[in-house]
């Protein structure tokens, strides 16, 4: 199914963008295939399928939208309802992606649905990005990788910052102008 199909899928789910090509092709580039990887904030599920079919790990994805769960699981995604890392093992997996919800928004324009969740960041974009930075150390095995999509619009300089305050160092591996932002997949390691 292409980008386009997939976009015509679930109302209230997010479907694949240039931003979730981005950050599927970066963690298929640099991932082996022997690895377990979650995927947080699945979505329709397209990251972590790209990332089984084409490298051959083994992926768990994870949504706190029910509907993204239900998506994911028909595109053949092993997937769990999952506010972010918390249901998951310490040590767990050997890499983590993550495409989070990254526009800055104002709240006085902010609505209450599965999009808006899948899209706004809060003020400053990193609502959702920096407890993910807090919590994602422990479901990393000790060698693991998390490659973390960030808009110019959130900084990527303060989500680098944030990430070091956790024990992460930070290299962009990808990255694409658009007219409005730049997009960047971090790769961070401890």
């Amino acid at each position: 199914m292409t980008l386009e199909d997939r976009r015509d899928e679930e109302p209230d789910v997010y479907q694949p963008a240039e931003d979730s090509h981005l950050l599927a092709e970066a963690a298929c580039d640099r991932l082996e295939g022997t690895e377990v990887v979650l995927e947080v904030g699945t979505g329709s599920g397209y990251v972590a399928e790209q990332i089984a079919d084409e490298t051959g790990a083994r992926v768990v994805a994870s949504d706190l939208n029910p509907h993204a769960v239900r998506q994911a699981r028909t595109e053949g995604v092993e997937a769990v309802r999952a506010d972010l890392v918390s249901p998951f093992r310490d040590g767990s997996f050997d890499a983590v992606a993550f495409n989070p919800p990254y526009l800055p928004t104002d709240p006085e324009n902010e609505w209450d649905d599965w999009m808006e969740h899948a899209l706004s960041g809060g003020e400053d974009g990193r609502a959702v990005i920096d407890p993910f930075l807090a919590h994602v150390g422990r479901v990393l095995a000790p060698d693991g990788v998390v490659y973390l999509l960030v808009s110019s619009l959130t900084g990527v300089d303060e989500v680098v910052e944030e990430a070091g305050e956790h024990g992460f160092s930070a290299v962009a591996v990808a990255d694409e102008p658009f007219p409005f932002e730049t997009l960047t997949v971090l790769e961070l390691l401890r």
